[in-house]
């Protein structure tokens, strides 16, 4: 078995990468001054703001012509939301909402 030198410089480069990128944070804001406070920040707003712009993305294509269109989409993320606001628990309600939404999908 040959190994292929460019695809192993290739992945060698992206773990390299990746393993810098991940240091990145620990190494500006680790030790004794904490983060500043624009980071903080950032850190509490972000997150909702990233669910909601994929919750726009997700419900932009939802069709309106009649009452039975998007069905599907829309009952979907009711169980999304319900399961978030009962258990805080994001990957249960994302997980629970996309096989809701492919189960029906079959129907």
């Amino acid at each position: 078995m040959r190994i292929d030198m460019h695809a192993l410089a290739i992945v060698a480069v992206c773990a390299l990468v990746t393993l810098l990128l991940r240091a990145l944070p620990f190494l500006c804001f680790g030790g004794r001054r904490g983060a500043p406070k624009a980071v903080l920040a950032l850190g509490r707003v972000l997150p909702p703001a990233i669910m909601a712009a994929l919750v726009v993305y997700c419900l932009k294509g939802v069709p309106t012509g009649t009452a039975a269109d998007g069905i599907r989409q829309l009952a979907a993320v009711a169980a999304v939301v319900g399961l978030h606001l009962r258990f805080r628990n994001t990957l249960l309600s994302v997980g629970a909402g996309t096989a809701l939404y492919m189960a029906l999908l079959r129907l």
